[in-house]
């Protein structure tokens, strides 16, 4: 995997582990100045829900990090292109279920990975 590909991956796993930290520990406090288009009182009500989606966006995060850790280049790249189309197709469901946003916050990003990889 080229340099380019490990920064683009680490960054996204960057963002996927964050978006851990907000569903699974800071849903009730920093996510609510995150997710401005939940109504405040929904915060507490969806808790768990939100916990369970923190942890898959943690599974997409150790996926792109394992990926830069393996020290084979195509089966580096052939795992981090993985998480990546996971992520691309969380992104793009994201995208047309609940936010426009979410294309640009996740969609965007693995599209620039896949991209670096494929051209690598």
């Amino acid at each position: 995997m080229n340099i380019v590909s490990q920064i683009i991956v680490g960054f996204i796993a960057f963002i996927h582990l964050y978006i851990l930290w907000l569903e699974m520990f800071a849903w009730t406090t920093r996510a609510r100045k995150v997710f401005k288009t939940i109504p405040a009182d929904q915060f507490e009500k969806t808790k768990v829900m939100a916990a369970n989606q923190g942890l898959y966006n943690g599974f997409l995060a150790a996926g792109l990090i394992w990926s830069l850790f393996i020290s084979d280049v195509n089966w580096s790249s052939n795992v981090a292109l993985f998480f990546l189309g996971c992520v691309l197709v969380a992104g793009l469901y994201g995208t047309f279920t609940v936010s426009k946003r979410i294309f640009y916050v996740q969609s965007v990003p693995a599209i620039l990975g896949i991209l670096s990889l494929l051209n690598y």
